[in-house]
């Protein structure tokens, strides 16, 4: 709880640059992979990427959705999952993979859909309740966070292909 108002205030700090880089009709500079590290909640996600080797792909041209789990969703998982994961690179990326969706699909369109492809082939679902909106068994919890290739979704929690 002592980094929450960190963690809002660097949200808040992205939202901001990212509202006001549409406004000025600019678009971000920051790519994918950019715009995670600058968050600062997305380290364990980073250090996933870096050992599936999927760094230089979210750093390419896309556009890409991505429905990014933060630091406190991974540690969610049971003990000692993420250093296993870490180890069997093959798995790592298939669950990474599963959490992005080729294309640049905006909040606006999620709340529209039931479901979207992934890049590793399955599919995710959505779903609405109360103006909430799940992704499988996750919540959104920030959405539209713009990168030069396309866009993140913030997610309370790591989901898993079927």
């Amino acid at each position: 709880m002592k980094h929450m108002p960190t963690k809002f205030l660097m949200a808040a700090a992205i939202t901001a640059t990212a509202a006001t880089a549409q406004a000025q009709g600019s678009k971000p500079t920051n790519d994918i992979v950019e715009t995670a590290v600058a968050a600062g909640s997305f380290k364990t996600l980073v250090a996933a990427l870096q050992a599936a080797g999927l760094v230089e792909t979210l750093k390419g041209k896309g556009p890409f959705t991505v429905f990014a789990p933060t630091d406190e969703a991974f540690a969610k998982l049971p003990a000692g999952t993420v250093e296993a994961l870490l180890k069997d690179k093959a798995k790592l990326a298939a669950i990474l993979t599963y959490h992005v969706v080729p294309g640049d699909v905006r909040a606006a369109q999620v709340v529209k859909m039931t479901s979207a492809k992934t890049v590793n082939g399955q599919s995710l679902t959505f779903s609405t309740n109360g103006g909430a909106v799940s992704v499988d068994k996750a919540k959104v919890v920030k959405t539209d966070i713009l990168a030069s290739n396309g866009v993140i979704h913030v997610i309370d929690t790591v989901v898993l292909p079927k």
